[in-house]
């Protein structure tokens, strides 16, 4: 008998629907290559998205969130190796190729997060860590770049 997934806390709840959006950055980059899209109109909204969305997402998780686990946790390693990987891709000179590694290393990094991650510090981290990541990522509403839509 399969476990009932374990209902996100709200405390994480904006950090999951920030994944989201990244999931669907991967989404409109592969919408991008399906309709042929100039690999540079693409490269425009995923770095800024990596700027306005990722960076501020990946300094909140390693300040406040992958703390809750200990530093040496090989969940904790995992998902530090993989902002690395990502902020290196996003720096990558080779635009096309970058952008199929952004494509498919930020999906599989946000299940990662979404699927063991997150339930590993939820069920580790006490009421008073939840309330303090609470308190400190207010949620705001996404905001798009929507000047050049290429996934349309």
């Amino acid at each position: 008998m399969s476990q009932k997934p374990l209902k996100r806390h709200k405390a994480l709840q904006p950090l999951s629907r920030e994944h989201h959006h990244g999931l669907l950055l991967s989404w409109k980059i592969r919408a991008g290559f399906s309709k042929n899209i100039e690999p540079e109109r693409i490269k425009v909204y995923a770095d800024w998205f990596f700027k306005t969305h990722l960076i501020p997402h990946f300094e909140m998780e390693e300040q406040f969130v992958f703390p809750v686990l200990e530093s040496n946790n090989e969940l904790v390693k995992k998902a530090l190796e993989d902002h690395t990987l990502l902020k290196r891709l996003f720096e990558d000179d080779h635009i096309e190729i970058a952008l199929s590694q952004i494509e498919k290393a930020l999906d599989e990094h946000i299940r990662f997060e979404e699927r063991v991650l997150f339930p590993e510090i939820q069920k580790a981290a006490t009421e008073l860590e939840l309330l303090e990541i609470e308190k400190i990522h207010q949620e705001t509403d996404f905001v798009d770049k929507l000047d050049d839509q290429f996934w349309k």
